[in-house]
């Protein structure tokens, strides 16, 4: 029962989190926390579990925002019914791009991402359907509650609190199934797993799909958020970078590590730019890339990794004075 304590304790946290801090702004920290940390978590499960780092899943990001906003500007319906067609949209681009680039590994698999990206947004730039340069707007004034539309961020931090625990079991059934096992096996050497019997093109593949179809529905939340997408808010290259280093900072490949990842990440910047105002625009990427330095350099595994290592030392110093105390005669 002592391993479920913290988790229980940490969930109550969590829930009670707007209750505790009521001001508005504190709540929309809030809600932006846990919906990048849905999106980080959907990166995790092909760039942390199969080792597949991709800079381009802000394509899956953008299909889901621009389907939920395509859908209240062209045939007037609720933001929340562009989900469905997102994610489908998702699932087939991705199933598209990942056969021919899931073959490639390490930077060139991330290359291929990120031009995939850039090409996606240029289309996207230049096609008026889809509101070109100037992007698509959202209900100025909510109909029904199936608009999504609210004043204050406290329905948007229980929902997207919703959505990640279902994220994050979903990833958790993914991390205990077959899947899970191949993909751990694939990440540590694609070679020797496929000598075992492992399909490593299906499996990424398949994980690569998952992966596109749960982080348009970020893509969807975020834009019924804000009530508008762009081509930059929903195909910017600096998307993926941020899910990228959330998910790395806080340990890529672990459960709670892009939670942990969002929840400084997330605050970092909102603070930095609230106290910079315009002028802290550039800062954004000198702090990204300052993080990607520092977890290269002195802590690959995130900092859950270097967390769980403390608490095993921790737990195995007592262990060793106990049995190097000397005994009674």
């Amino acid at each position: 029962m002592r391993r479920f304590i913290w988790p229980t304790i940490a969930l109550a946290l969590v829930i009670a989190y707007p209750l505790l801090f009521s001001t508005p702004f504190l709540q929309r920290l809030g809600a932006l926390v846990l919906l990048y940390a849905i999106a980080a978590s959907a990166w995790n499960i092909v760039g942390g579990y199969a080792g597949q780092v991709s800079v381009g899943h802000v394509v899956f990001f953008g299909c889901g925002a621009y389907a939920s906003m395509a859908a209240y500007t062209h045939f007037a319906l609720p933001p929340l019914v562009g989900i469905p067609v997102g994610i489908a949209a998702s699932v087939l681009i991705a199933a598209v791009i990942g056969v021919p680039t899931l073959r490639l590994s390490g930077h060139y698999f991330s290359m291929a991402t990120i031009a995939v990206a850039e090409l996606v947004r240029l289309i996207v730039t230049n096609t008026e359907h889809l509101g070109a340069a100037v992007g698509l707007s959202g209900p100025t004034v909510p109909r029904t509650v199936l608009d999504l539309s609210f004043t204050s961020a406290l329905p948007y931090y229980y929902l997207f609190l919703s959505v990640l625990l279902i994220t994050l079991g979903i990833t958790w059934w993914m991390e205990n199934s077959r899947m899970g096992f191949y993909l751990r096996a694939i990440r540590d050497s694609e070679r020797a797993a496929r000598s075992l019997g492992a399909p490593a093109s299906r499996t990424k593949l398949y994980a690569f799909m998952l992966s596109a179809g749960l982080t348009s529905v970020a893509g969807a939340l975020y834009a019924m958020m804000f009530g508008f997408v762009d081509p930059e808010s929903g195909f910017g290259i600096l998307i993926s970078v941020k899910i990228l280093i959330m998910a790395a900072l806080g340990g890529a490949g672990l459960l709670f590590g892009p939670l942990v990842g969002a929840a400084i990440l997330v605050p970092l910047e909102e603070v930095s730019n609230n106290l910079l105002g315009g002028k802290g625009a550039g800062l954004t990427f000198v702090v990204y890339g300052a993080i990607i330095v520092l977890i290269a350099r002195f802590q690959p595994g995130g900092i859950l990794t270097l967390i769980n290592r403390l608490w095993a030392r921790r737990r195995k110093a007592p262990e060793t004075v106990a049995e190097g105390a000397p005994h009674a005669p």
